[in-house]
Order: structure tokens, then C-alpha cells, then sequence
């Protein structure tokens, strides 16, 4: 079996700065890709270490335009481009105000879709375009009502985005439980305390989690194949871990 490897290959990674999005950053870079990594905090893109980084915000249209012109300059083509910036309110449903709607909307669904469309015109004819989504939408979590809905608006932007370019290959990487994350690093701690053990009863919360290291090597590896073939779609991908339940 010949060895997949991502050396060589020119991507760029939106949400580098922690998780899932650093650490396919780090793996993509030490496998030797041609790597643009983008986030909010200019401090996280320095302890990477990357050569070419962009401190951009996708909830803002014209870093989502700078970001597409950046690839261009750096990496001329795109062979992948992965996006795992997103946003999670946790509320009870009915204390989600306009506010919250309007800043997960902003970040996981139009900042999505203007980075997507700030790409097309450098992406490889075999590019890969992937987003990350949630085991929420499927396995619906309390308090994080928006936050889900938002992730199933997300997934069908990809099927749109299918539809109207065929050929190209649009990606959902649904993700299950991964820990340690920036994920719950703004939720009320009291809430978090009474909805987690909700979702622990429910099995929601699994005993043994992925860790981001574990999902990027993962993630590399099928990518790194994919983009040898490009007669092979790649419309959904779930990660998850074993002991967590089946999507419904």
C-alpha cells in the first residue's frame, strides 16, 4: 500500500488558532503541505509557527476576500480548503435572542459561505472543500438549539453548493465528542453543569472522547487519499467515538 501524504499539497485551514483547525494545521505543516492557516487571534497564529498565516475574521466579508487573494499569493492553487471556525451559544431555546441568532448565523453559516466563495476561483479542479459540522444536528443537544440549527443550515449551503458545481467536491465532516476544545470555553459554567449530565444520561457524552490530535491525523490521511482521487466524492464524513451513540 503506498503511503498517503499531504507534502506538497497547498491548503488553507480557517480557524488554525485551536482544536480540530490547529491541529491539522500543525500535522498538515510537519507533513510537509504548502500551508496557509487563517484565525480571529494574531497571538494563537504565532504560536503555530507557520510560515504564512492571515489574522482574519470570516463574520466580516472583506477578511473573507482578503483571506481568497492571500491563497492566491501564497499558494497560487488550493488543493484543500478546510474550514473549522464556528460558534456556540449555549441557551435554553427560548432565551436565544435576535443577537444570538444574528452571531451564530454570521460565523457558522454567511461567514462559511463567503469564505467558500473567496476560494473558488484558486481551487484545483480536484480540490476538496471541507467544513466542519456537528453529531448536534442529528443528536440534538439542549441549549444548543441554535447552535445545531445553524450546523444543519450550514450542511445544506454544501448541498447547494453541489448542485450549482458539479464535479467539485464539497465536503461535511461531521465531528462527535472531542476534547480538550475551545468549544465550551464561553458557555455559563451553571448551565453547562445542569445540561451535561442531561446529555451524559442520554449518551451523548461518551466515555472515551477523540481528541483533535486523533481527528487531524484522521482527517489527513483521508484527505491526503482523496485528493489522489478525484473520482471519488467525499460528500459526509463522520467522526465519532465508538462508544457514542448512532446518528438517528
Amino acid at each position: 500500500m503506498t503511503a498517503r501524504s499531504l507534502a506538497g499539497r497547498r491548503i488553507v485551514v480557517v480557524g488554525a488558532s485551536a482544536g480540530i483547525g490547529r491541529a491539522f494545521a500543525v500535522a498538515a505543516d510537519k507533513e510537509g503541505a504548502e500551508l496557509l492557516a487563517v484565525a480571529r487571534r494574531a497571538e494563537k497564529l504565532t504560536e503555530l509557527g507557520c510560515r504564512s498565516t492571515v489574522v482574519a475574521d470570516i463574520r466580516v466579508a472583506e477578511d473573507c476576500i482578503r483571506v481568497g487573494s492571500a491563497a492566491a499569493d501564497t499558494l497560487g492553487e488550493v488543493d484543500l480548503l478546510l474550514v473549522c471556525a464556528g460558534y456556540a451559544p449555549l441557551k435554553m431555546f427560548a432565551e436565544v435572542t435576535a443577537a444570538d441568532w444574528a452571531d451564530v448565523l454570521q460565523t457558522n453559516v454567511i461567514g462559511v459561505h463567503q469564505i467558500i466563495a473567496a476560494h473558488m476561483d484558486v481551487l484545483t479542479p480536484s480540490a476538496i472543500v471541507a467544513v466542519l459540522s456537528s453529531d448536534s444536528v442529528r443528536q440534538p443537544h439542549r441549549a444548543l438549539g441554535a447552535y445545531s440549527s445553524s450546523k444543519a443550515a450550514m450542511e445544506r449551503t454544501l448541498v447547494a453548493w453541489r448542485l450549482e458545481h458539479p464535479g467539485r467536491r464539497f465536503s461535511c465532516i461531521e465531528i462527535g465528542a472531542t476534547v480538550p476544545t475551545d468549544f465550551i470555553s464561553e458557555f455559563d459554567p451553571e448551565l453547562l453543569g445542569t445540561v451535561a449530565g442531561e446529555w451524559i444520561s442520554r449518551g451523548l457524552v461518551p466515555e472515551t472522547h477523540m481528541t483533535p490530535e486523533s481527528v487531524a491525523d484522521t482527517l489527513a490521511g483521508v484527505f491526503a487519499t482523496a485528493i489522489d482521487n478525484p473520482n471519488v466524492g467525499l460528500d459526509h464524513l463522520t467522526l465519532k467515538s465508538p462508544a457514542a451513540p448512532m446518528s438517528s
